[in-house]
């Protein structure tokens, strides 16, 4: 048996039944005595956000709906201000990894307690991890302060997540449990959780393609981007992780279809190093050949994801400048992360190619 060390997660989670949340919330509060809640949305989830700043009334101080992705830096200042002059005690966030991400920020430069109600599979409300933009460059940092007290996932507030949304956000978890399997501080209990929540969210995403409303399969896929989110809060990021953030941050990229046109491309290039997880992962996909590569463009290809970067804004002239930024200060990886390989890399994923694992 190999020597590891793991370190649970100090978040309560709390994974109930459909219709639940903002009764559980209530209590959760109450208990913590919180009595001046501001709560986080991005624009578009705003109805959401007074809704449940209505069911929380009178512990609700105001709503904050401006979180945008890549949680920059004037968007944090400008919350936490509002939260100073609303004389909030706690936040709550509604919403997807960029809501979370301000709650995150607002929570580790303020103390103030973090509430997080997930509407996406990102998997970013079970990391102590904070993503934040400054000057067109995405940075990261880790701290266990960063985590949210509290996650409730309530399946019904899924059930009306567009499908485009369910899949990529289900493709970039998924892609945070990929990169545990070969992280350097991996262990026999996050590969475990890994293989899981690939397996759930996979099959859940495939279901939920043809049948957008079948609840068993998003509260399957609620539960696979959880364990997905635990994988990538407890293990370190690489190549993967590194290049959706230069091309967020620098491109200004979404986010979650980065992730998801990325995976199979970062996965080629790690896969010749790392035959234990590459194994593992064509097990967790149903891949009876044992090809990781080939069941990752197999995945995506039965979702309709679209696969070119070109779609989303990236230029043929920007190929070189973003291999440049990816391979400054790189984050661990299993194998030598050389700038020509990454620049062929991200020109096959801009021109939306099947990855091959040849580079």
């Amino acid at each position: 048996m190999e020597s590891f060390v793991y370190t649970t997660s100090p978040s309560h989670v709390i994974f109930g039944p459909a219709g639940k949340s903002s009764s559980q919330l209530l209590n959760r509060l109450e208990c913590r005595e919180h009595h001046a809640v501001l709560i986080l949305s991005t624009p578009g989830q705003a109805e959401k956000a007074n809704v449940l700043a209505h069911a929380l009334t009178p512990n609700t101080v105001g709503v904050f709906s401006k979180a945008a992705m890549h949680t920059p830096i004037e968007i944090t200042r400008e919350a936490v201000q509002a939260a100073e002059d609303l004389k909030a005690d706690s936040i709550v966030s509604i919403g997807g990894g960029s809501t979370i991400g301000l709650g995150k920020a607002i929570s580790i430069r303020t103390g103030l307690r973090h509430f997080c109600i997930p509407t996406t599979y990102a998997g970013s409300e079970m990391t102590p991890i904070l993503g934040e933009t400054v000057d067109g460059i995405k940075t990261t940092r880790r701290d266990i302060a960063i985590i949210p007290e509290t996650v409730i996932y309530d399946v019904s507030l899924t059930m009306s997540l567009p499908l485009a949304i369910s899949i990529t956000s289900g493709i970039n978890a998924i892609a945070h449990a990929v990169e545990a399997l070969y992280a350097p501080d991996t262990n026999p209990i996050i590969r475990l959780m890994a293989k899981e929540g690939i397996g759930a969210l996979s099959q859940a995403l495939l279901i939920i393609t043809a049948s957008p409303q079948d609840l068993e399969a998003r509260t399957k896929a609620l539960y696979g981007a959880w364990l997905c989110g635990v994988c990538l809060g407890s293990t370190t990021m690489s190549l993967h992780h590194k290049l959706c953030h230069t091309l967020g941050g620098s491109f200004n990229l979404p986010h979650a279809e980065t992730h998801a046109i990325l995976l199979p491309h970062t996965f080629a290039y790690n896969s010749p190093a790392v035959p234990s997880a590459a194994r593992d992962l064509a097990y967790a996909l149903g891949d009876a050949e044992g090809d990781a590569v080939k069941a990752l463009n197999s995945l995506l290809d039965r979702l309709s994801v679209s696969r070119a970067l070109s779609n989303y804004g990236l230029r043929e002239e920007d190929l070189g400048r973003a291999a440049s930024i990816a391979v400054r200060n790189p984050y661990g990886n299993p194998r030598k992360v050389e700038e020509g390989k990454i620049q062929e890399l991200i020109r096959r994923a801009w021109a939306g190619e099947h990855a091959k694992a040849d580079l």
